[in-house]
């Protein structure tokens, strides 16, 4: 038995570099509401939530560009699960966020596609 099978994930950290930038994308484009923001001496902590899921922004300057070819080891991208993968894309780009063609999921045979946040992080949406 998994010791954390039945734990749901409590919250997401992300380091982002331009506070400006990211909290229009994930607060006025993607939906997630601010529940806390924090300025301390290294950074501004972002607390955001949407349902049940929460996401830490940490707002950090000069810090390392994260590598995406060739890949890294660690995070390697979120994804959102959608009911309507095209309505869900149609959304995003009314919003000014462009996903990459829908596609079919090799392994679930589910559709999927991708868009990136202002840092290039890659997101997935998931039917």
């Amino acid at each position: 038995m998994c010791i954390l099978g039945s734990a749901p994930i409590h919250h997401i950290a992300i380091i982002a570099s331009d506070y400006q930038r990211t909290k229009d994308f994930y607060v006025n484009r993607l939906g997630f509401r601010v529940i806390r923001e924090n300025k301390r001496a290294e950074d501004i902590k972002i607390d955001l939530k949407s349902n049940q899921m929460e996401i830490e922004i940490f707002i950090k300057e000069n810090q390392p560009k994260r590598p995406s070819y060739p890949e890294a080891y660690g995070l390697r991208h979120l994804a959102f699960k959608v009911a309507n993968i095209e309505e869900t894309v149609f959304e995003l780009s009314q919003k000014g966020i462009v996903c990459e063609a829908i596609r079919m999921d090799a392994f679930t045979g589910s559709k999927m596609t991708f868009f990136f946040d202002p840092d290039g992080l890659p997101l997935e949406l998931h039917e």
